[in-house]
């Protein structure tokens, strides 16, 4: 969810056109975005060091343009499987940035209760089917997903479509090849999208992959597919729309490879040793947010106090976000075992606990 305030005023719809072809207010909404993902990421981070944050935490920083590329392409109708790096997809589907927070805290108003932290976010009514915290385990599902909807509908250009994000080292394991498989050989309406950041964990993909350029795994089932450059937010929508649009219209599926370098560690633990310094200040010049604001400027779509504004405007609902998420209640014990099914069956579990094993 973006929201907007008296601060940061947007200017009209106006004919002035980008390389990439996208008008000047929505290159300034992709920049609002792209701002609030940094700063609610930088704050998650902070918590996380001062222990509001439990278990693992995964960070989506100097992937903003990625995301927001990829869900400005998503319609509200269509399906999104992601895997545990999942903060901004979350924000970008709409879901409440306070529930977001509060999930990360555990809190039980957070968007999945308290129970699933960071990598288990999850919202049915914005379609976001959840993030994984196992490593492809949301490829399976997905493509099942995009089966139902080929089984209950018409292709064409209103028709629903499935998204699933994966990491680069995914694409090693056996269901991204079976469900790839599958979603070819059924002709299923799914976009399957390679978030490659360079690094499985901490293993290049040069050292983990006989054949590094990813996208090229869609050849061996005749699947279309195309790597695009990540850090700009437009190039990666105009993949993503024509990608779901073969899958809509000719139950085509996809494979789209976006290169997108993280600026952290694997994840919010991860000191990243394994780069040099010469890695690190490379990354830091091809840094998208302040790269996307420099173009923004340069070309005279957004003025320098305008620019300020967006990022006053996303420090704010930051800040509103997390005094939201401190606030929020911790979810009650009794309810330990409250999702465990999604229909009573029997035995179910019902001990907590510290409960006697027997009781007379």
């Amino acid at each position: 969810m973006v929201r907007k305030s008296g601060t940061a005023q947007q200017p009209p719809a106006t004919e002035n056109q980008s390389e990439g072809g996208a008008q000047a207010d929505v290159l300034w909404e992709y920049y609002r975005r792209m701002s609030l993902i940094r700063n609610f990421e930088l704050r998650a981070e902070e918590m996380y060091k001062k222990a509001k944050i439990g278990g693992y935490c995964h960070l989506n920083l100097g992937e903003e343009a990625t995301v927001v590329g990829l869900m400005a392409a998503l319609r509200k109708t269509d399906y999104l499987y992601a895997n545990y790096r999942v903060h901004g997809y979350a924000l970008m589907r709409g879901l409440d940035p306070g529930r977001v927070m509060a999930e990360l805290f555990g809190k039980a108003d957070g968007v999945s209760g308290g129970w699933g932290g960071s990598m288990h976010l999850f919202d049915v009514g914005a379609r976001l089917m959840g993030g994984y915290g196992i490593v492809g385990g949301q490829i399976p599902p997905a493509t099942g997903a995009a089966y139902a909807l080929a089984y209950r509908q018409e292709p064409g250009p209103d028709a629903e479509a499935v998204m699933c994000l994966l990491g680069d080292g995914t694409t090693a394991i056996g269901a991204f090849h079976e469900s790839l498989n599958i979603a070819a050989l059924w002709k299923l309406p799914i976009v399957y999208v390679i978030i490659d950041n360079g690094l499985g964990m901490g293993t290049t993909v040069e050292h983990s992959s006989a054949e590094p350029l990813l996208y090229k795994r869609g050849s061996a089932y005749r699947m279309p597919s195309q790597r695009v450059d990540g850090n700009d937010p437009v190039a990666v929508r105009k993949a993503a729309e024509e990608a779901l649009r073969l899958a809509r219209e000719e139950r085509q599926p996809y494979l789209l490879e976006t290169i997108s370098y993280r600026l952290k560690g694997h994840s919010v633990v991860d000191p990243a040793r394994y780069r040099t310094k010469a890695e690190v200040a490379e990354l830091k010049v091809h840094d998208p947010l302040p790269a996307f604001r420099v173009q923004l400027l340069q070309e005279g779509i957004m003025a320098e106090d305008q620019a300020k504004a967006i990022e006053a405007e996303a420090e704010e609902i930051v800040d509103a976000a997390v005094a939201f998420a401190d606030a929020a209640p911790f979810p009650q014990l009794s309810g330990l075992f409250g999702n465990a099914y999604a229909t009573k069956v029997p035995n179910a579990p019902h001990q907590l606990p510290g409960d006697p094993v027997i009781t007379l």
